[in-house]
């Protein structure tokens, strides 16, 4: 019996050195193949690596922006299609990273499972989506009501199979390295998954808190890469050796003005700042409303030294254009350490980029490690500043109750509103 448990510690303890590897250790992932078009190859064929770099980076950058603009006028519904698109495509490189490292253990089940809790997770956080603005839409479907009543034992069941696949997969001689694994696809569930749910959450806020956001963070990416690239000399971190201090400081100063530019401009308009709405009676999203006092313009004092220099004593804003200071401050100032922290993890395993889906960019997570982090905040700043009761999100929750239900939350309103001195007291004859 000794004997054999003494087999045992011996496999486990050599395996476990397996696991244990230090860094220099990570096998290294071979660079992925240049993916840039032909026609751009021979165009730029002449230049040098920097600057070929450079004119790659800019076409793709403008094209991807012309892309988002026509996502942006198909209206909001495709903007929630691009972002579970790229959420699903973001996971997919995080975890292909994590296979090729562990190749070669040949681990069972994991790339199914994987994105089986992708499945699983994103049927809980999108059915509480539905939950919470359709309302009234899945009152009428009577199946939708079963699967939302039960939507959160539905998704711990779900969940929990998956739980079950996974123990029953364990094999040994590889248990560390399995939950290992394991911990790899919950951290980057809760990168991109949760993540993006918030950005979707944002978006029905209005268009504008999705857009200045994300605008800023891209805004702040090109301009530091140009500040850096003409005028970069002091680096800024080991982990990305090309971000240099003039690149972070001039991505700051531009960040900020076009935040604040570009809150003035939308906040113009409807379709940008009003919240999105599900309408059953047209069955479509609907963006018109009376536009908040965050959007209409008020008058501010200047402080002296302005009105010297300005030569007036006031001047017109909208409150919402205060607020996109502190968006953008956050986008140029902290947005950038997502992007450090993707460097850290790319340094990790040996590898450039997460993959190579754009030329000259990289990955589809290359591009979003700040917008991510991004997210998070708008949703906080949203939800400790800005977002005050919503009276259409609990209209809709009234009508699902039963009848009675409703009339008692009628009768408790109406003496709420009398004892307030709001209604006069009926009078019985």
């Amino acid at each position: 019996m000794n004997t054999l448990h003494s087999a045992e510690t011996d496999i486990d303890d050599r395996y476990g050195d397996l696991d244990s590897r230090a860094d220099s250790d990570v096998p290294e992932i071979p660079l992925s193949s240049d993916q840039t078009p032909e026609i751009l190859q021979k165009a730029l064929s002449g230049l040098s690596s920097r600057w070929k770099n450079w004119w790659i980076r800019g076409i793709l950058t403008l094209t991807m922006i012309s892309l988002f603009f026509l996502i942006i006028y198909m209206g909001s519904f495709m903007l929630m299609l691009l972002v579970l698109g790229i959420q699903v495509k973001c996971f997919h490189e995080i975890i292909t990273i994590g296979y090729r490292v562990y190749h070669s253990y040949d681990l069972p089940w994991f790339r199914t499972l994987s994105w089986y809790f992708l499945l699983c997770v994103n049927y809980f956080f999108y059915g509480e989506t539905v939950a919470d603005y359709f309302a009234t839409f899945v009152q009428r479907e009577e199946q939708l009501q079963f699967l939302i009543r039960y939507h959160r034992f539905i998704s711990f069941a779900l969940y929990l199979a998956g739980f079950c696949m996974f123990v029953l997969s364990l094999v040994k001689k590889h248990y560390r390295l399995q939950f290992y694994m394991f911990a790899w696809t919950h951290v980057t569930l809760l990168i991109t998954v949760t993540q993006s749910h918030l950005v979707i959450q944002n978006l029905f806020e209005g268009m504008i808190w999705f857009l200045v956001p994300i605008s800023s963070v891209i805004c702040n990416d090109i301009t530091a890469y140009l500040f850096g690239f003409f005028f970069g000399r002091t680096p800024l971190i080991k982990l990305s050796p090309k971000k240099t201090w003039e690149g972070f400081i001039g991505g700051f100063f531009s960040t900020v003005v076009f935040g604040f530019m570009a809150a003035y401009m939308l906040s113009k308009y409807q379709y940008f700042v009003c919240p999105i709405e599900y309408r059953s009676d047209v069955n479509s999203f609907v963006t018109e409303c009376e536009p908040a006092d965050l959007f209409q313009l008020h008058s501010y004092s200047l402080p002296s030294f302005l009105k010297a220099v300005l030569r007036r004593e006031t001047v017109s804003l909208y409150p919402f254009q205060i607020h996109s200071i502190a968006l953008s401050t956050f986008a140029s100032l902290i947005g950038p350490f997502g992007g450090f922290f993707a460097s850290g993890f790319k340094r990790a395993f040996k590898i450039k980029d997460f993959a190579n889906t754009i030329p000259g960019h990289g990955g589809i997570m290359d591009r979003f490690d700040c917008q991510y982090l991004m997210a998070t905040f708008v949703h906080v700043y949203i939800t400790s500043f800005i977002r005050g009761p919503n009276p259409s999100k609990v209209l809709q929750q009234l009508l699902v109750l039963q009848p009675d239900q409703q009339l008692s939350i009628y009768r408790t309103l109406k003496m709420h509103l009398i004892e307030k001195g709001i209604l006069q007291p009926t009078l019985k004859v």
